[in-house]
């Protein structure tokens, strides 16, 4: 039987929910609750993918199951499967470089990471990991604005010939050194920063492109995000987000009649909300001119559960990543990435990188 094998970089809210789904589907989860692009993509399906390696800092996780360590502090998403049978993978100590901000000691154990005293893996043991468990994607799920742990991570996939998953607005796939580098490997590298399945982002490039087809102009938009989960907590410290800010726009910019000035357009995170826990909340305005130049706006308020929001995409994105790897083909691959990242190496509006997309899985699965 087809089976992947995945590695997790960062076992936090995103890695509880990909867990969690797992789980779920393989124990029979209903069709009509999917969150999938398809249940059956070229040939692989949610119950063969398999978690065979994992990183992480903090104490309460490393050393357990994969499978414990994904309900352990201070991850605080929901817990939508009733039971997560133990993976027999466990989660090893990772290496830490600039994946916690100084500002997380500040708060209380249960909201930040507690770094475990323990030696730090390199270079060379993670690469044998991957190669040892014979691993076919790493997902990277780091804390936002790791560059250094991003790029050690990646190193490592690169080397060991796994293909990289990069989940969060540090540029990799879009960084024609790193696709460049994946390529003459002939490793696949897909990114960067995932979408959400009804995210903060899809909705206001879906608006976005809607105004551009109805021929109203925007004049000024801004989209505000709050919760309460560690992402959000870690982008405190705005150093940290600047990539995430460029990510987030981009995504919404690529899809519009005109770009907007950069005075007109606001589009990250806003504050870190406690009790909101792994709730995102998300406000949005567009301000316009519509027939005559007679003006308009609209405004949205959004709610969801931020990680269980992106596991469904996770999973479509370790199978394409497979297909690719096993069809030897190296470097970014753009058809998933436009389809499923913000800030992919080419952009194009959703309904033309859906259509390709759909293009690369039959000619994948064809051959």
């Amino acid at each position: 039987m087809p089976q992947i094998n995945v590695a997790i970089a960062g076992v936090g809210n995103c890695a509880s929910s990909l867990v969690q789904g797992l789980s779920h589907y393989a124990n029979g989860g209903s069709n009509d609750e999917l969150g999938l692009m398809h249940w059956d993509l070229g040939g692989y399906r949610p119950k063969d993918v398999r978690v065979v390696a994992a990183w992480d800092i903090d104490e309460r996780k490393v050393g357990r199951d994969v499978a414990e360590a994904i309900f352990a502090k201070p991850n605080n998403t929901v817990v939508f499967c009733d039971h997560v049978g133990a993976t027999g993978t466990t989660v090893a100590m990772g290496r830490r470089l600039d994946g916690v901000a100084d500002h997380m000691a500040d708060y209380p154990a249960d909201r930040t990471f507690l770094p475990a005293d323990l030696p730090e893996a390199d270079l060379d043991e993670v690469v044998r990991t991957l190669r040892e468990t014979q691993a076919d994607v790493l997902m990277n799920y780091l804390p936002v604005g790791s560059q250094l742990a991003t790029e050690f991570y990646a190193e490592a996939a690169l080397r060991a010939g796994c293909a990289f998953v990069n989940n969060i607005p540090v540029f990799i796939a879009s960084d024609p050194v790193w696709a460049q580098r994946f390529a003459d490997a002939g490793v696949p590298l897909l990114g960067d920063d995932i979408k959400a399945q009804l995210g903060a982002t899809i909705v206001h490039r879906t608006l976005t492109d809607l105004f551009a087809k109805r021929g109203v102009t925007i004049d000024r938009t801004y989209q505000l995000n709050t919760g309460g989960n560690t992402d959000f907590l870690n982008m405190l410290a705005r150093s940290r987000t600047a990539s995430k800010k460029i990510s987030k726009t981009e995504a919404v910019q690529s899809v519009a009649a005109h770009r907007l000035d950069d005075e007109n357009i606001h589009v990250g995170p806003s504050d870190y909300v406690a009790w909101q826990n792994d709730n995102k909340v998300c406000f949005l305005r567009m301000e316009g001119r519509m027939f005559g130049g007679v003006p308009m706006n609209l405004e949205l308020r959004l709610s969801v559960e931020d990680s269980p929001n992106s596991a469904g995409v996770a999973i479509d994105l370790i199978r394409c990543a497979k297909l690719a790897k096993d069809r030897g083909q190296g470097g970014a691959i753009l058809e998933p990435s436009a389809y499923f990242c913000k800030h992919p190496p080419v952009q194009s509006t959703d309904d033309a990188a859906h259509s390709a997309l759909e293009d690369f899985i039959t000619r994948m699965t064809r051959h």
